[in-house]
């Protein structure tokens, strides 16, 4: 007969979790970008895929953590958050250094971007394409692929930083109403002694 409030209770599967999954994919933006539009000694080139990579191992981690540390969940889910900080404030310094826009979310081309829902590399440079026959379509100064790309990389992390505040509030609530892996031990230890 399986235990109601088992010691260690189900966790990880952080591959389901959206923010994971989002992540991961802001990681292989952040990679080919890097790979892409940067030269080999440029210093923020491995700074941002770092930083795009403990976004989604942090994650990950703290999910698996989960199991006997609600504290430890947080904590790490935290770290990956402040990661992806620390990779939208590398976004806009390249955009700022190389005299390069950044986009408030209404900019059309960026509408047009999250109606898309691109989840492939292969769907954001088929946007990118799109875009820049749009933009010779209707005769306006055409956008760079590097100008789309990272404005499509800040929108993808601003998404995904909001998730990531809404899961962080809902397992600070879960700590709140079931504690962490001490209460479960004395729980335990106690229904098993009556």
């Amino acid at each position: 007969m399986p235990e109601e409030d088992p010691l260690i209770p189900k966790h990880g599967g952080y591959r389901r979790l959206k923010t994971f999954q989002l992540a991961r994919f802001i990681y292989d933006v952040t990679f080919q970008f890097c790979d892409t539009y940067m030269n080999e000694y440029d210093r923020l080139r491995p700074q941002m895929v770092h930083a795009a990579r403990s976004g989604v191992q942090n994650i990950a981690e703290g999910s698996q953590a989960s199991g006997t540390s609600k504290k430890s969940e947080l904590k790490l889910t935290n770290v990956g958050r402040s990661s992806l900080e620390e990779l939208r404030l590398d976004y806009e310094d390249f955009l700022r250094q190389r005299k390069l826009e950044r986009w408030k979310p209404s900019h059309p081309a960026l509408v047009r971007f999250k109606a898309k829902r691109c989840a492939t590399l292969e769907e954001i440079r088929s946007w990118v394409k799109e875009e820049r026959g749009l933009s010779v379509s209707v005769r306006v100064r055409p956008c760079s692929s590097v100008l789309l790309v990272a404005n499509a990389a800040l929108s993808l992390i601003n998404l995904c930083s909001h998730l990531l505040d809404k899961q962080l509030a809902a397992q600070s609530k879960a700590f709140l109403d079931e504690g962490g892996f001490t209460e479960r031990l004395y729980r335990t230890r106690k229904n098993k002694k009556s």
